[in-house]
């Protein structure tokens, strides 16, 4: 393997955009994304990065460059966070239906208002249904690797559609870690040449993006849906090739301390390392706690999610986002709807918190561990959810 370094995780995230080759970059700076974009703009200025690097008025114009440079066959990368994935809204949801294969790193930060650049998942949460495939990264390792991941499993003929990878903003994004970079001849063997499926040429002309009229909308997005489900068993595929050449293995769905356990936390993103402490303290008092991470958020993994909590009696969601006016968040949702035809249905307690960045600490999962727990032996029925920490 590559030499290990300590580096910036974000800096980090560019060398790996860097190895994968790309054609086109094309983004607008954005807190805490920003150093994404530098690290990129000096590597392609100082000749590194042999790309064309766009430095757009806007980010729906990134997204707008992005769908033009990969519909003719570049490999194509850009990146956003919280008000600029709003205001990118419109084109992220054409580029799925068109299925571009684009790589965007979304540094997660919470949407406005009030004004904040700290993070949380309401970002992400606001284009869950975009189309795009999805996942989580927990550390800057993840990060990197999954890079290299997003271009394999979205540029692969039996997907061509585009990837985010979540990172925590700032969390992730302006941490130091040591981390294990690839050599190129590993990047090689992993990512191929980009052959797109289709390609605008004007030796072959296609129309891409065309008007739908209704006798036919409905049927291409039945075909959009299928194509994203079928893409599972490519990402679990490049999962395992990656774990073959790097020895890093990660799976839809990863758990630990399940045996015996009658109660799990469920997490996506950074929180999950600050969860397994809370998950360890909480074994050695002899408590029968188990935890969750889901990595791939879409497509959805249903059937690893129902096997790892099989037998389970209390799942405790942690979300980082509000479903304003519904069940509470929205991985809560997710998690129920996966489990409601269930013989047995765990009961799911949902707990809101760490919103634009405020701590969460070992010691709050404790106390949400004891709330769920008394809640159940009690069988109090409370809210359906709890936003964690409120100061009265």
């Amino acid at each position: 393997m590559g030499e290990r370094v300590g580096i910036e995780v974000s800096l980090a995230a560019s060398e790996a955009v860097k190895m994968a080759n790309v054609d086109v970059v094309a983004a607008y700076p954005i807190t805490p994304q920003t150093h994404i974009v530098e690290h990129l703009s000096e590597l392609v200025a100082d000749g590194e990065l042999d790309a064309e690097f766009i430095p757009v008025e806007s980010e729906h114009s990134a997204m707008s460059v992005c769908c033009g440079s990969s519909a003719v066959g570049a490999r194509t990368f850009t990146c956003t966070s919280s008000q600029g994935l709003a205001l990118m809204n419109e084109i992220v949801f054409i580029a799925a239906s068109l299925r571009l294969p684009i790589v965007m790193l979304l540094a997660n930060r919470s949407l406005s208002g009030p004004l904040s650049i700290w993070n949380d998942h309401s970002d992400v949460m606001s284009i869950r249904d975009c189309g795009w495939i999805q996942v989580f990264a927990e550390n800057g390792q993840e990060v990197f690797d999954h890079v290299l991941f997003a271009f394999r499993v979205a540029e692969d003929a039996k997907v061509s559609l585009p990837v985010i990878v979540n990172i925590d903003g700032f969390v992730l994004t302006h941490m130091i870690e040591p981390l294990e970079f690839w050599d190129e001849a590993t990047v090689k063997k992993y990512l191929p040449d980009f052959k797109p499926v289709n390609q605008l040429h004007p030796d072959k002309p296609i129309t891409m993006g065309a008007f739908g009229m209704p006798i036919i909308f409905t049927e291409a997005k039945k075909a959009q849906d299928e194509a994203l489900i079928k893409a599972k068993t490519e990402i679990l595929k490049a999962w395992e090739e990656m774990g073959d050449l790097v020895g890093r293995h990660y799976q839809p769905v990863e758990t630990s301390h399940l045996e015996g356990a009658d109660t799990v936390f469920l997490t996506l993103g950074s929180i999950g390392e600050t969860v397994s402490l809370a998950v360890n303290e909480l074994r050695s008092r002899g408590k029968a706690v188990g935890q969750v991470k889901l990595r791939l958020w879409r497509p959805f993994p249903f059937e690893e999610f129902r096997q790892a909590v099989k037998g389970v009696k209390r799942i405790i969601v942690i979300d980082r986002a509000i479903s304003y006016g519904g069940p509470g968040g929205p991985v809560a949702s997710e998690i129920r709807a996966a489990l409601y035809k269930e013989r047995t249905m765990p009961v799911i307690t949902n707990f809101i918190c760490g919103l634009a960045g405020r701590d969460v600490t070992p010691d709050d999962y404790f106390k949400m561990y004891e709330k769920t727990e008394k809640m159940t032996k009690k069988k109090v029925r409370e809210e359906d959810y709890i936003i964690y920490g409120v100061r009265e």
